[in-house]
């Protein structure tokens, strides 16, 4: 008999029709991030990862779950929100990017910054953040978060598998080159 799996290894929640998908929609492999819109690490990561979902195009399927840190991230709660409100108007994607490329400065002021660059309709914007519309689906992220046992971010699961990355990205690269199919 198998002795059972660790389980603060394993994603405790699937992938569902709700996340934030980029690349393949169903199949290949899932890349699974958790966090933070101000979270120093996580802006550092976002180059790596874009690199690494363009060299295994069509290969990989790369979900962004939100775990903001308010403790020492003050504006990462109202960061994530917005990238929901973004998303509720078919642009989470490019807002998720404008954050990360201008990290740190996720304030209110650049946030609408982002979303006027993003001609999203400013008023919706406006009155889902100030309504907190998305607070509640940023709770249900970080809630599966702390389900995957996570220590920090930005925290990976590759193919369902957490992946330790204190020492580097090249370990994420690795565990995806280890869990695709090799070429003939």
């Amino acid at each position: 008999m198998n002795a059972p799996a660790n389980p603060s290894t394993h994603l405790a929640v699937a992938i569902d029709a709700l996340d934030h998908v980029q690349g393949v929609a169903h199949g290949g492999l899932s890349i699974v991030e958790y966090g933070d819109f101000e979270c120093p690490s996580c802006a550092q990561a976002f180059p790596a990862v874009k690199m690494l979902i363009e060299r295994f195009d069509n290969q990989l399927r790369f979900v962004f779950r939100h775990y903001p840190v308010p403790e020492v991230h003050p504006h990462a709660m109202l960061a994530a929100e917005a990238a929901e409100a973004a998303a509720a108007q078919g642009r989470f994607w490019p807002m998720h990017d404008l954050i990360f490329e201008h990290a740190p400065h996720v304030g209110a002021a650049e946030l609408h910054r982002h979303a006027r660059r993003l001609e999203l309709d400013m008023a919706r914007f406006e009155a889902e953040l100030a309504d907190h519309v998305y607070l509640q689906r940023v709770r249900e992220h970080i809630a599966s978060g702390v389900a995957s046992h996570l220590r920090g971010t930005p925290s990976f699961f590759v193919g369902g598998e957490l992946v330790d990355i204190s020492f580097g990205l090249q370990r994420l690269s690795d565990a995806i080159e280890r869990c695709l199919p090799q070429a003939p």
